[in-house]
């Protein structure tokens, strides 16, 4: 899967999910600084899943309309250890029962919640 992760998302976890197999764009590796709107635009124009714990994300995509064709997912917990967010992520990616493509996901420890975008 192709994904966005930004910089408040931990390195360990962006390990994690490029060895799991998916092509990772990680923020705080290749765009440190970067503006909100360039990230949702560059993840837009990859198809990449955005994935962030900054609520201004939500506000961009849904309510101003700004795309994001591979989605956003909003991750609402407090990680016990920059190791956890990236098993979360692992398990969440495998999961078939869940189309996170032009949607906006909000995800805690035991609910997805999910709008179109």
């Amino acid at each position: 899967m192709l994904l966005l992760l930004d910089e408040n998302v931990p390195i360990a976890s962006v390990r994690a999910l490029r060895a799991a197999g998916h092509d990772v764009f990680s923020a705080s590796e290749q765009s440190a600084g970067a503006a909100d709107e360039v990230l949702l635009a560059r993840a837009d124009a990859e198809h990449r899943l955005l994935i962030t714990f900054d609520r201004d994300f939500g506000e961009l995509a849904v309510r101003w309309g700004r795309g994001a064709a591979g989605g956003v997912i909003l991750l609402r917990f407090i990680p016990r250890s920059p190791d956890e967010v990236g098993d979360v992520l692992v398990d969440l990616l495998a999961r078939t029962d869940v189309v996170w493509r032009a949607r906006f996901s909000v995800v805690d420890r035991r609910h997805i919640r999910q709008r179109p975008l």
